[in-house]
């Protein structure tokens, strides 16, 4: 199996930065696809950023310009760089992996999931 741990949350005021790291274990990265996802109370698991094979990258609309999803291959870690927070950002964040699967934006399509990590944007 694959374990993921996700670090880096907190709470960080409206225009400021957070970086997010997804820590695997059990397997490496590099043979899954690699996806982001949050979601606030009461709402749905929503799809926000995910790298392929290749490096290809995925962003949803409402991260796209401020989000940048990375790998570190050497420390099997995948990281999200957020900049320009928004309050609307706010929601748990969760890191997943995902084999044999095209369907990047779709929850639950993905394999393996981690605890999540808080993510709170103040006005």
């Amino acid at each position: 199996q694959m374990q993921l741990v996700e670090s880096g949350g907190g709470l960080v005021q409206a225009g400021g930065s957070l970086r997010l790291s997804c820590a695997a274990s059990g397997r490496t990265i590099s043979s899954y696809g690699m996806g982001w996802f949050r979601q606030a109370p009461g709402k749905e698991r929503e799809f926000v950023a995910a790298m392929w094979s290749g490096g290809i990258t995925y962003y949803a609309d409402s991260v796209k310009g401020r989000f940048t999803i990375s790998r570190d291959n050497a420390k099997n870690t995948v990281n999200l760089q957020m900049n320009s927070l928004k309050p609307e950002d706010t929601a748990v964040y969760y890191c997943g992996a995902v084999i044999g699967s095209y369907y990047y934006s779709v929850a639950a399509r993905y394999n393996y999931w981690g605890q999540g990590t808080q993510v709170t944007v103040s006005s």
